[in-house]
């Protein structure tokens, strides 16, 4: 077990120091609430079960009988909570003889970032999978697919016909793409884009796409439709724990359960005392999964290079 004793900070049993830096850098503001929608959960795991309906009505001939057709399930997915701890103990010296209380009061402030932090990294990681087979979704394909199946016996997509970077046209192919969203039992649906998730790297480039009054980069003097008729309406989403600089991706208003962020237990933060060693100790903990439900809820480019 990590113990802090006084050899972890020497320079806090002795008067002098001036201020101590390191662990005071700003951090973001909660990013992974753009990512996915939140669901409450009170067992081990939770599954989300996709419903389809019936398809569609045959002609009938004169005095024929009618056709019957049955709803049913389609793909199932479990989403299973996982416990997330971190902690750290002090020696009862080091808590006597540490002269700057500050030091002492910080810790907590860094326990509760190295849980954020965490959290972060654990969300985004389901879009840095996205295009990988060796992570696939409840109807067994990646995320980002061509080839989701469907209970009409037909395969969808929600991947974007030619890999692209970002760019306007791209953009404009993908949305077109959403906008041609079919259901299980292959009937268009009204599915629309709502937010651009992209990293850091793409951030100007889709600030420059979306919010340009004209077509970006051209010199034709054409409106850029996508700024007016507002076909990404809550914007651009910068996300900073994304690893992949080229892949980008838009959540549409696809009725959820779709990118799903999974609350078990919120983060609590506890503290105590070992009797026999007379260490102090300080804990977090929290349950929590991000998964996905309706595929339909995201479309996206892994990018071209």
């Amino acid at each position: 077990m990590a113990l802090i004793t006084t050899s972890n900070h020497e320079h806090d049993l002795w008067p002098g120091v001036a201020e101590w830096f390191g662990t005071k850098l700003k951090q973001h503001n909660t990013e992974y609430t753009d990512l996915f929608d939140r669901y409450t959960s009170n067992k081990a795991y939770e599954e989300y079960v996709q419903s389809t309906g019936m398809g569609y009505a045959p002609a009938k001939a004169q005095g024929a009988a009618l056709q019957y057709d049955a709803g049913q399930e389609g793909y199932l997915s479990r989403l299973t909570n996982v416990t997330y701890a971190l902690g750290y103990a002090i020696t009862m010296e080091e808590l006597q003889d540490n002269l700057y209380a500050e030091v002492s009061r910080r810790r907590a402030g860094d326990l509760a970032i190295s849980m954020m932090q965490t959290k972060e990294v654990v969300a985004a990681t389901v879009y840095d999978r996205a295009f990988n087979s060796s992570y696939p979704i409840g109807d067994g394909e990646p995320l980002i697919s061509a080839s989701h199946p469907t209970v009409g016996g037909s395969v969808q997509s929600n991947l974007i016909t030619v890999a692209s970077d970002l760019s306007e046209l791209a953009l404009e192919n993908l949305l077109i793409q959403i906008m041609q969203t079919q259901d299980d039992r292959n009937f268009q649906i009204a599915n629309m884009a709502r937010c651009l998730v992209v990293h850091p790297s793409e951030y100007f480039n889709a600030c420059r796409i979306l919010d340009s009054v004209l077509q970006n980069d051209t010199a034709n003097n054409a409106t850029n439709a996508i700024r007016a008729k507002g076909l990404i309406p809550d914007g651009v989403k910068v996300n900073h724990y994304l690893t992949d600089p080229n892949a980008w991706f838009l959540r549409t208003d696809c009725p959820g359960p779709t990118m799903i962020y999974q609350e078990r237990m919120k983060l609590k933060f506890d503290k105590d005392n070992d009797f026999n060693t007379k260490n102090a100790l300080a804990s977090s903990v929290e349950r929590y999964t991000f998964g996905v439900g309706e595929w339909r809820g995201i479309f996206a480019s892994p990018g071209a290079s």
